[in-house]
């Protein structure tokens, strides 16, 4: 019996059972304007209600932008079958990310028209969304940049940090947009 009532609560947990915890609130991403691989317009209202998940990159990075963009590359294709999850990718380097550079970029990475936007702009706005909206740091003006995933709500809130030298950090970011897609549908 004693067997039986272990084997069951293992059973149980092992089957998803248990409670995901509540994501914390970091802060809310301000209004933006920028451009797309596309060279349309892109601005902020364009995520409203959807869930998304954010990276700072750059095209000709010899470090580890690309190993980003495949980690960005797997959780498109995790989450493929939820229709309100996008992906954004800022470029730090717009003076050399033009749309038709982010365009070939985008092509590379294999993302979805629609569901996967890389984005370019103004120094001054990107700056300010790394630096202060998502609060990740690129302080010196270099191409130094985070390595860190950034997980959007549907309210444009900020719920998730995810660094690229955590364990397996795509699928604590996969489980995360899951779970919020459960909370908020």
């Amino acid at each position: 019996m004693k067997t039986a009532v272990i084997f069951s609560a293992v059973l149980l947990a092992a089957t998803g059972c248990v409670r995901h915890p509540e994501l914390p609130v970091y802060g809310q991403v301000p209004e933006f304007q920028l451009i797309s691989q596309t060279g349309q317009t892109f601005d902020r209202r364009q995520l409203d209600g959807k869930i998304w998940a954010a990276d700072f990159i750059y095209t000709h990075c010899p470090g580890p932008c690309p190993r980003m963009s495949s980690q960005l590359q797997r959780v498109q294709t995790a989450v493929a079958e939820l229709p309100n999850v996008r992906l954004v990718s800022f470029s730090v380097d717009p003076a050399h990310d033009t749309p038709s550079v982010l365009a070939e970029y985008a092509r590379r990475c294999q993302a979805l028209p629609g569901r996967w936007f890389f984005l370019t702009g103004d120094s001054k706005t990107l700056d300010t969304l790394d630096r202060h909206a998502f609060m990740l740091g690129n302080l010196d003006g270099s191409m130094q940049h985070s390595t860190r995933f950034v997980l959007v709500d549907r309210q444009g809130r900020i719920r998730g940090y995810y660094g690229t030298s955590e364990d397996d950090p795509t699928s604590h970011l996969i489980a995360d947009i899951r779970w919020l897609a459960k909370q908020q549908s």
